[in-house]
């Protein structure tokens, strides 16, 4: 007898609840937000310096990035450029997920 084979959203159903889904998504989504810059650039593997030189900014510059609280989105971009990155602006509004051009 040939066995049937099942989707993934099949086997899904059968595993995890709808809040079970949620809660798991929402948990890696803080995760993600939690990352400071420092923490970036240690979890690539890369040194001040290493970035600093990436990004065109001198390594005291970047140290005081990775300090503050509160930063200019063109510096935010030359630091994740300097890790190799692309900095990305989402912005949730009613639920929905909208990609920011231009900023």
């Amino acid at each position: 007898m040939k066995r049937k084979t099942k989707s993934w959203k099949q086997i899904e159903k059968k595993l995890f609840t709808r809040e079970e889904i949620a809660e798991a998504e929402r948990f890696a989504e803080r995760e993600v937000l939690e990352m400071n810059l420092r923490e970036l650039r240690l979890a690539a593997g890369r040194t001040q310096e290493q970035v600093a030189r990436a990004a065109k900014m001198k390594q005291s510059e970047l140290s005081r990035a990775e300090r503050r609280e509160d930063h200019l989105l063109s510096t935010l971009r030359r630091y994740v450029e300097g890790l190799g990155g692309e900095l990305e602006v989402v912005a949730r509004v009613h639920g929905k997920v909208v990609r920011l051009r231009g900023v």
